[in-house]
């Protein structure tokens, strides 16, 4: 039985997908976003160990309170470098009638198409449009995550679409029209949201002793985000 290395539970999350959700944060990531709040779930080699039936047990537990659209959501950390081990707990949720939500950046290191196949809806996290700008932000390679967009875009697989917007980095006009223009070309995308940058992680780094980029940018501002959310749901309506 497959192993996974879990970071926290949270056992009723409201906001990963639909319904009440079970949410698993799994340990291990390969990006080093500039506004990362987890610094904590980077190394893979942290967190509990905890095999499938551990989690199928608990899931039982609280299968009662998931209703007709509650159901499991596997977040990070990100969720793909641990592909086997969701595999292997999506299968066996999908045996129970437990709904499955993957909540992704889309930076694997290896195959996802089993894995999407017993996969109801993918909250995919969009950091940039433009690749030189998606490698300062994260420090990674935009193509794995569109290569990524692109799978979940041919299995016709129910999307979501976040993206978090940070002051002078990606909360301008032009930015955001380039993002709603994107996702005017993806045909399975049933919600968008724009999350606003807090500075909550930052204590984390400074107990880590990690240096924090963006030290002293404020959290954004609540009115900005509301007036780019609607520009950008007025562009994909």
């Amino acid at each position: 039985m497959q192993q996974g290395r879990i970071h926290s539970i949270e056992s009723m999350g409201l906001v990963d997908g639909p319904g009440i959700r079970t949410v698993l944060f799994l340990q291990g990531c390969h990006l080093r976003c500039r506004y990362c709040h987890n610094p904590d779930t980077w190394q893979l080699s942290g967190g509990k160990e905890i095999d499938v039936g551990q989690i199928m047990k608990m899931l039982k537990r609280y299968r009662p309170y998931y209703g007709n659209t509650g159901g499991v959501t596997c977040s990070g950390g990100e969720p793909l470098l641990q592909a086997d081990f969701v595999t292997e707990l999506f299968k066996a949720c999908k045996a129970e009638n437990i709904s499955t939500c993957l909540d992704t950046a889309g930076y694997g290191n290896g195959s996802y198409d089993i894995l999407l196949d017993y996969t109801d809806l993918v909250i995919f996290d969009i950091k940039h449009v433009i690749s030189e700008k998606y490698h300062k932000l994260t420090g990674g390679d935009f193509s794995i995550a569109k290569t990524f967009l692109e799978t979940v875009i041919a299995k016709n697989i129910p999307l979501w679409i976040r993206h978090v917007v940070v002051p002078d980095l990606t909360d301008g006009e032009a930015h955001i029209r380039q993002l709603g223009e994107m996702i005017q070309t993806i045909p399975n995308v049933e919600k968008v949201e724009l999350l606003p940058y807090h500075t909550m992680g930052v204590g984390k780094y400074h107990a880590l002793g990690i240096p924090y980029s963006l030290e002293g940018v404020p959290p954004m501002e609540q009115k900005k985000i509301q007036y780019l959310q609607n520009l950008l749901t007025e562009m994909i309506a």
